[in-house]
């Protein structure tokens, strides 16, 4: 018998052993989860169930063969009370699929050495203050759940890690997070990935393809609070509440899509802005005035001060303030700052950078077109031309074939990959956030149905 066909052998041999196994109640599902084998499935019953206790999953399957746990019927199966499911070490390879999370909030917990697990298809509206989801181990998966209607403290999810080092390989992506209330005091952000002690390890995590609407808990929506996150292809509309690069070095953010919403803040070091969207936002893109050098030692909760930060190839149109940064009260402003190849039409000032110590900037190649002047663009950094911009089916403005954008990239950026629509940016690079192609988007503005537990 050749290896390959030894191989079907053992992968059949496996799937016949694997059960579906299906549950009434929430006893016999911990007796169930308890029991489970690689490959399992054990469904829960549709309806209502109070969960006294936590529903602790400490078994593994693998990769090949996951233990999935479900509700019935697309997430017509509750899960209230005062607890929720808990993954504890050494969990790995288990889904879970399928549920109302109604329980209490900070019941939902992928704890320290837990790995390769993932929440997909459910629907989280938890109750009271805290995290509807949290997250401590790694190369987790979090992906099409709705998280909805927060009205208290604490976040849609919240990402932590063991002792000094966050969670790291995290993929989150297609949720959508809808409707979290404005709250009263700090610590209320839709998704806060770390903290100020986690901020120079190096997580390598993904989100992606995420639709944030209507989510204004507190004034920062997505809180970064580590080094080396992706955050790519992401839409965020009618949220009033602040991207923030809150603590942290090396992050890259590009090919999302910002909406009525302000907009992006930085701070640290060595992040990559670029290919993203912004629509009459206030302000566009706020470049963070310094509280201290953490590179010198100062505390890590301090503002850190922003350096060789990247701001290159993104849209920005009709917002009412565009690339800013404000006054710090014995600030010590921000250095290295590259301001390169974006589209800016309409709105404000294109660029106001206020504060003292604004060091060793690079501008050049920028379009502006309507704004309200240059603002402290040099005249060197950019040409005052209409892009000719036009609205495509879902009214985003993007490069025209005959736009002067085209081609107006002359100088080469290895860390430029890739535009908004997910595309490969290849030969000669076009300003703003679109490089201009007629071949299939990858990436685009995203709706509630392309997110969440029902979509396709």
């Amino acid at each position: 018998m050749n290896k390959f066909l030894l191989f079907i052998c053992l992968l059949t041999g496996l799937q016949l052993q694997a059960k579906n196994i299906r549950v009434k109640n929430i006893a016999a599902l911990q007796q169930a989860i308890d029991a489970a084998k690689p490959g399992d499935e054990i469904i829960l019953a549709a309806g209502t169930y109070n969960a006294s206790a936590p529903i602790v999953v400490r078994i593994s399957g693998s990769f090949t063969q996951p233990i999935t746990i479900s509700g019935d019927n697309n997430s017509s199966t509750a899960i209230t009370g005062e607890n929720g499911f808990r993954i504890e070490a050494p969990a790995s390879h288990i889904i879970i699929k399928g549920f109302l999370f109604t329980h209490k909030s900070d019941k939902a917990v992928l704890q320290p050495g837990t790995s390769f697990c993932r929440f997909t298809r459910n629907i989280f509206q938890t109750t009271g203050e805290g995290n509807y989801l949290s997250i401590m181990g790694s190369d987790h998966q979090v992906d099409y759940n709705t998280f909805q209607h927060k009205n208290a403290l604490g976040k849609f999810i919240g990402v932590r890690g063991d002792g000094s080092q966050i969670a790291e390989r995290l993929w989150i992506h297609h949720n959508y997070f809808f409707d979290f209330l404005p709250q009263k005091g700090n610590g209320a952000e839709a998704l806060q990935f770390g903290l100020s002690g986690y901020s120079l390890s190096a997580s390598h995590s993904l989100l992606e393809h995420n639709l944030f609407e209507q989510c204004a808990g507190e004034n920062e929506l997505i809180s970064v609070k580590s080094s080396f996150v992706t955050i790519r292809y992401n839409t965020i509309r009618d949220c009033k509440a602040q991207f923030t690069l809150r603590h942290g070095n090396h992050c890259e953010v590009y090919g999302n899509y910002f909406l009525r919403t302000p907009g992006l803040r930085i701070f640290g070091d060595d992040h990559i802005i670029s290919s993203n969207y912004f629509e009459q936002c206030k302000p566009a893109i706020n470049i963070g005035n310094g509280g201290a050098e953490v590179a010198d030692g100062a505390d890590l909760r301090s503002h850190d001060r922003p350096d060789r930060v990247l701001i290159i190839f993104n849209t920005l149109v009709n917002n009412e303030e565009n690339i800013t940064r404000t006054v710090r009260e014995k600030g010590i402003g921000s250095t290295c700052i590259t301001i390169a190849y974006n589209i800016i039409q309409g709105g404000g000032e294109a660029v106001s950078i206020k504060g003292n110590d604004y060091v060793s900037p690079t501008w050049k190649g920028n379009i502006i077109f309507n704004t309200n002047g240059a603002g402290q663009l040099p005249d060197s950094a950019f040409i005052q031309q209409d892009p000719q911009l036009v609205k495509d089916q879902y009214g985003v403005f993007r490069i025209s074939n005959n736009s002067p954008a085209r081609g107006y990239g002359k100088n080469s950026y290895r860390q430029l990959t890739t535009d908004m629509d997910g595309q490969l940016r290849t030969g000669t690079l076009d300003a703003g956030a679109d490089q201009y192609s007629e071949k299939p988007v990858k990436a685009r503005l995203l709706s509630p149905a392309d997110v969440g537990h029902l979509a396709k």
